[in-house]
């Protein structure tokens, strides 16, 4: 989700929260205590350089459940970054703190933020020399229905 999507859905609500896409809630006396543009320039393994750049927001909590982060107070910080960090319009990331610090995609659903779990690749697939997995099929699973069984033609086998 990118940072004008993010502020356009804050303009829309009274109060918002943060879960994970297992639906486990963050609690509501979160804060949002950096907002940041992270750039990443690196070399693949294949030897191509790339830069990556996205918004990040630090989201915690703590003991002080009387504080509640508004939509509003969360517009000006983002404003307040825009003008004072140069950010630009691009995907938002957010830092959580779980066993360590977890660093998750973000989406919307109602008037909840969603996490989403973010995982590692290899962006040099085709020069790396990692050969591509076969699709594994269970020999009984074939036996045991005769309308998945391959016809020696069709290109599976």
């Amino acid at each position: 989700m990118k940072l004008s999507q993010v502020k356009a859905i804050l303009t829309t609500l009274e109060n918002f929260a943060f879960k994970f896409e297992n639906c486990n809630e963050i609690p509501n006396h979160f804060h949002i205590t950096e907002v940041g543009m992270v750039t990443k320039n690196f070399i693949d393994c294949g030897g191509t350089i790339r830069s990556e750049r996205l918004i990040n927001f630090q989201l915690w909590y703590s003991t002080d459940t009387d504080h509640r982060l508004s939509p509003k107070k969360l517009l000006d910080i983002i404003e307040l970054s825009e003008n004072k960090l140069g950010i630009d319009d691009v995907e938002v990331e957010v830092e959580y703190q779980s066993d360590t610090i977890g660093r998750y995609a973000l989406a919307f659903d109602e008037n909840q933020f969603i996490l989403k779990s973010k995982t590692t690749a290899c962006l040099a697939e085709d020069q790396c020399g990692i050969p591509q997995e076969k699709p594994r099929i269970k020999m009984s699973e074939l036996v045991n229905n005769p309308s998945a069984c391959c016809n020696p033609k069709s290109g599976c086998c």
